[in-house]
């Protein structure tokens, strides 16, 4: 949430810098995700599940969803919003043994499709954060879905905190879709990545 980017030769140069710098935002892995273990992860997303959303993903082993309805958000006030896009579903790392959350976000299509893509979407929730830097954005696949992720940090001012944050943006019928993992410091973050590969290797529409 918010705490708050001449000649051939030159050229071909500057194309394996710009490939280097992606790859230490994302990591030597690329998009080799978590594989499905058997029996196959539970799918959270679609009705009768404990978050009812546009899209379905499978969850790693453990973790444990739960929805953020309306009364949550008003609670909780700006803090259930980024961009242009809401909170709606909060997947809790710990009974895996981790301190962290995938959230998922949707937005109506109108408001959370600036531009009617992901990238443009991906952009606006990146930017709604405080004090994010090293940001990076990449075209991908979720699934079958045509996706844009981003990786950036996001530093504490009051403790001098960096933590690193990954993202994902992709449009649906009923509008825009993020999934975002944070972690309390950089080593949760890394150790909870497979469970983010899962759910973006994993993702389809529910509409």
């Amino acid at each position: 949430m918010r705490h708050g980017r001449q000649l051939v030769t030159g050229a071909v140069g500057a194309m394996a810098l710009m490939g280097a710098l992606t790859g230490c935002l994302f990591g030597a892995d690329g998009d080799g995700g978590a594989k499905a273990k058997a029996p196959a992860p539970p799918k959270l997303g679609g009705k009768r599940t404990a978050c009812e959303l546009p899209v379905r993903f499978s969850l790693e082993k453990s973790w444990k969803a739960e929805a953020v309805d309306a009364a949550v958000q008003d609670q909780i006030g700006p803090l259930a919003k980024q961009g242009p896009v809401t909170l709606v579903c909060e997947i809790d790392a710990k009974p895996a043994g981790h301190i962290g959350f995938l959230r998922v976000y949707t937005g109506t299509k109108g408001a959370a499709a600036p531009g009617g893509e992901p990238r443009a979407l991906m952009r606006a929730f990146v930017a709604a954060e405080n004090f994010e830097s090293k940001v990076g954005f990449r075209q991908t696949k979720a699934g079958d879905l045509p996706a844009t992720e981003a990786s950036y940090s996001v530093t504490d001012p009051s403790a001098g905190e960096t933590r690193r944050q990954r993202a994902l943006a992709v449009m649906t019928k009923s509008g825009g879709v993020v999934i975002h993992l944070g972690g309390l410091d950089t080593d949760e973050h890394k150790a909870m990545l497979p469970a983010f590969r899962l759910a973006k290797k994993s993702l389809e529409t529910t509409g």
